[in-house]
């Protein structure tokens, strides 16, 4: 196995934790003023569509007795009655909304060429008045985030423009950096892993699959530090992303070999909130969320702010986890959601006796090597992130310059 990663793998000292790659092609100058004008955007092919994941509810009803996975009987992981009750996890579901994607570009204006993704909403024509809220409070965010030229994160999609149809769609139209999604190239690298595997592609060296896991592991730590970076600067702008998962980053390549180019992109913001002090309690949004906050305790806008960025982190801990496990196991072997339930029904979101179970298991090597790197510090953040009591995870600037996050890991094994 390669005892470091080449010189141009490296992480650099710099704010973030890695060194900055020259880009192959420079984009164009960008601005913060949106085009409202569809005579200034060219629809191209449709590209498909999906829903939303949102959180639904909030319960701790969902635990139950554990469940008896591969025989465990008795987990025998001390938590008492109240400690159970406090145990409150997000409660996953799919909302009705459906978007539509297009490819197109930009043939007016200053930004003349841009290659361009359009998302398209259902209008309230469509009895769709959900998708209305969505698509005003995914642009007023974007808009919000884009207002100063000189403060834009490249780790969130750019939002280039929006209009609306004279059917009532509401169309939002972004810079095209990438089309792939986080989870599309969780799926594409554990497909490919069982090909190797069943021998439907030439075999690998050890030495040549060792280089490839090498450049595997910087893959995905890049993609979590630059899906951390977005999120902490919506956090430093009192937004919340309140749907953050695998398929609300949006990728510029899919390559392993490709790491050192590699930006991850937030995006899906329908259901961000904002968290100003003025304006935490209110949306329409976000009456889950707050309803969430009341039954963890949190009375005051103070401590209801401090949960809703705590919620977030508990979403992006379950991104770490899936990111640290799909991508290193054949297909089939485990999803998210299987995942998901493992940490919190069966073992409580107690990692380190989750760990325990996926020693076991040679199925999940790497997925526990990959974790245990850095003397297991990525059970250390996950435990963290995932800790039941909300007002002990970390905030996003610890998790981005937490070890793992930074790539250091990397370079001492």
């Amino acid at each position: 196995m390669l005892k470091a990663l080449p010189a141009r793998f490296l992480p650099s000292p710099e704010h973030g934790g890695w060194r900055r790659r020259p880009r192959r092609g420079s984009l164009q100058p960008v601005s913060a003023a949106l085009m409202t004008n569809p005579a200034y955007f060219e629809v191209g092919r449709f590209l498909g569509g999906y829903g939303f994941m949102n959180i639904t509810s909030y319960s701790s009803s969902q635990f139950g007795e554990p469940s008896n996975v591969a025989g465990i009987q008795d987990l025998g992981l001390g938590y008492s009655a109240e400690e159970l009750e406090s145990l409150r996890v997000q409660d996953i579901g799919e909302g009705e909304v459906t978007i539509r994607l297009y490819e197109g570009r930009v043939v007016q204006g200053p930004l003349r060429g841009t290659q361009a993704v359009f998302k398209v909403y259902p209008g309230a024509r469509a009895g769709a008045s959900e998708a209305d809220l969505m698509a005003l409070n995914e642009l007023r965010t974007h808009a919000f985030l884009q207002s100063d030229a000189s403060d834009i994160c490249d780790n969130i999609q750019f939002l280039l423009g929006a209009f609306e149809t004279a059917t009532g769609e509401q169309w939002l139209a972004f810079r095209d950096d990438g089309k792939y999604s986080a989870a599309d190239y969780a799926k594409i690298t554990s497909e490919r892993q069982l090909k190797e595997q069943s021998g439907d592609m030439p075999f690998w060296n050890p030495f040549n699959r060792a280089y490839k896991l090498e450049l595997r592991r910087y893959f995905v730590l890049k993609l979590l530090n630059g899906a951390m970076s977005g999120l902490l600067h919506m956090h430093n702008h009192d937004r919340l992303h309140q749907s953050l998962g695998p398929s609300s980053i949006i990728l510029n390549t899919v390559m392993d070999k490709e790491g050192p180019y590699l930006v991850p992109r937030l995006r899906d913001l329908a259901f961000s909130v904002d968290i100003g002090y003025s304006s935490v309690g209110a949306g329409a949004l976000s009456d889950g969320l707050w309803r969430r906050a009341s039954a963890a305790g949190a009375s005051t806008p103070l401590e209801k702010r401090a949960f809703g960025i705590a919620d977030d982190i508990y979403g992006a801990g379950l991104l770490v986890a899936y990111m640290a496990f799909i991508p290193f196991c054949e297909a089939g072997t485990v999803d998210g959601i299987s995942l998901q339930r493992l940490l919190e029904r069966t073992f409580r979101l107690d990692i380190y006796a989750a760990r325990e179970y996926c020693l076991a298991d040679d199925r999940l090597s790497e997925a526990v090597n990959f974790l245990d790197l850095g003397d297991g510090a990525g059970w250390e953040l996950l435990q963290a992130m995932l800790n039941p009591d909300y007002p002990k995870r970390p905030i996003a600037k610890a998790v981005l310059n937490h070890r793992f996050i930074t790539g250091a890991v990397l370079r001492n094994y």
